[in-house]
């Protein structure tokens, strides 16, 4: 199968992969069937991985993992966690994406594996203060669809 990401896009993902700080690790839930992207998601994320030694990679399957997704809160494919490792243990931060990363939001996955190894969010003090004050769980959903 011919590599999704060209050696120009390689070379600029390894650049920016040199900031980073700690250990990530992706946990890919795909299917068997019914799932139109999983191949080429999965695909695209060991491109990604690959291009760090900081990266890893498992890959589970939505149902016969299920325990594990309901841990993650996964319930699409192509789905993936981002998280940070200490050890041997999974850091969670929350960070989700379902369907493939393309486009616009291939970006945004190379950014969020960095936030993820910086362990930080980059969110100044004045927001991470409201954050901090609010009483019950929220949901915060970004949708993005290709045109």
């Amino acid at each position: 199968m011919a590599d999704l990401l060209n050696d120009q896009i390689k070379g600029q993902v390894r650049e920016a992969f040199a900031e980073m700080k700690a250990p990530v690790h992706v946990l890919f839930f795909g299917e068997e069937e019914n799932c139109t992207y999983c191949d080429d998601t999965q695909q695209l994320l060991e491109e990604v991985v690959s291009l760090s030694n900081q990266l890893e990679m498992s890959v589970y399957d939505l149902n016969a993992n299920a325990d594990l997704a309901a841990r993650f809160n996964v319930d699409k494919t192509p789905g993936m966690v981002l998280a940070g490792k200490d050890g041997d243990d999974l850091i969670d931060y929350g960070v989700r994406y379902a369907g493939i990363p393309s486009g616009h939001e291939f970006s945004s996955l190379i950014n969020d594996l960095l936030r993820v190894s910086s362990g930080d969010s980059g969110l100044d003090t004045k927001t991470r203060a409201y954050l901090k004050d609010l009483k019950e769980p929220v949901l915060l959903q970004v949708f993005v669809t290709p045109t």
